[in-house]
């Protein structure tokens, strides 16, 4: 078994850290302070060529494999200390890009994926709905058949994107008695009649990221932006689900390290008692902790990375790195913030803002409990 990213993929890794440095750092408390999402940071990691990553070269992608992706994940989630940013790149990338590739047609994939590549378009899914949460099929956005055409009725919330994207992966029921698979997927574009983005959404973290209602109200589609076939919808969200499961939390470790990295900074630099702080076990324990989180944290991630650029299916996998780092990541910040004392709590160390861009990890992608149903459903429970 060997741990060591290639000379490519360490190559790659310096860069993006470089990148994400140099460009995506600016202005944060502001932005945060006032929910602004950055359309320039955007169209800049679109010239990088971070949307592209996972997607085949043939539509102007990357065609990197799952664990180069998670690679360059990390170092942006090291550099860039938007999470909130980080968090709409992500949504992005596995609930839109991932499913046109997967599972659009031909023409469906011409059409959109290079917008998507290019950073000229933003795209989401929409499956989340006021009385629908984990149990994610319970849903109750319809759409039925006219002709040739589909008319969609329902509403969303909690729509990652949902103020800024153009394209919308809408799942509605086609037929409720087959509950799960009465499920199908829809591509709607901003601008079809019927298709209203409702309120902002005020968040606790993640404030760069964009979030708010979806309503359609008789939203009349052509039937050829039905995604693959009726009754996939559930295949669609699970396959969307295990990349974001895999790849989402890799930006969480690049966190982690580094908070480590200021932690020790700050506990060598720190004198009480005349000697460094690091110097008492309560800071060197805490120091010591997060480390062991980190690299939990990364065995756990590249694992499930790995099945999946093997081809695999790693659901065990991916739920458990989910679960994990979601906590992990969680602790790590509370152990950042005792490290720096009354100056972690203030905004100015930004150390705070990480702490409530974590707590969102344990929710979306599905919750730990969720997570801990699949990997008991694996035992038969």
């Amino acid at each position: 078994m060997d741990f060591a990213w290639t000379e490519e993929q360490a190559a790659f890794r310096k860069e993006v850290i470089r990148f994400a440095k140099t460009e995506l750092d600016d202005d944060l408390i502001h932005r945060d302070r006032e929910e602004e999402f950055s359309w320039d940071h955007w169209k800049k990691c679109a010239e990088f060529g971070i949307q592209g990553l996972p997607v085949p070269q043939e539509y102007g992608g990357g065609g990197a494999d799952t664990l180069t992706t998670v690679c360059a994940l990390e170092a942006l989630g090291y550099g860039c200390r938007d999470n909130g940013f980080l968090f709409s790149l992500n949504a992005h990338m596995w609930t839109t890009e991932i499913p046109l590739t997967t599972f659009g047609t031909n023409e469906q994939k011409r059409r959109y994926l290079p917008k998507l590549i290019s950073g000229e378009w933003i795209g989401l899914h929409a499956m989340t709905e006021p009385m629908s949460g984990s149990d994610a099929y319970s849903l109750r956005t319809r759409a039925e058949r006219h002709g040739n055409c589909y008319v969609l009725n329902g509403t969303k919330t909690f729509i990652t994107n949902a103020q800024q994207a153009h394209l919308f992966i809408i799942f509605a029921n086609v037929d409720p008695s087959k509950g799960a698979n009465g499920v199908s997927a829809f591509l709607v574009e901003r601008d079809t009649p019927g298709l209203e983005v409702g309120k902002k959404l005020h968040k606790m973290g993640l404030r760069t990221s964009p979030m708010c209602e979806v309503a359609l109200v008789d939203c009349e589609i052509p039937a050829e932006n039905l995604l693959d076939k009726e009754g996939s919808g559930q295949a669609i969200f699970t396959t969307s689900m295990e990349w974001e499961r895999t790849c989402i939390l890799a930006s969480h470790l690049g966190m982690m390290q580094r908070m480590l990295e200021n932690s020790v900074k700050y506990a060598r630099e720190r004198n009480q008692f005349g000697q460094p702080i690091g110097k008492f076990s309560a800071i060197g324990n805490k120091i010591a902790d997060m480390e062991v989180r980190l690299e939990t944290g990364r065995l756990l991630l590249y694992k499930a990375a790995w099945l999946k650029s093997q081809g695999r299916h790693p659901l065990r996998e991916s739920s458990i790195a989910k679960l994990y780092i979601s906590e992990a990541c969680i602790q790590s910040c509370l152990d950042a913030i005792q490290i720096h004392g009354g100056y972690g709590y203030m905004t100015e160390y930004q150390i705070e803002r990480e702490l409530r861009d974590a707590i969102a990890g344990k929710i979306y992608s599905g919750t730990s409990e969720i997570q801990k149903v699949i990997i008991a459903g694996m035992h038969g429970f």
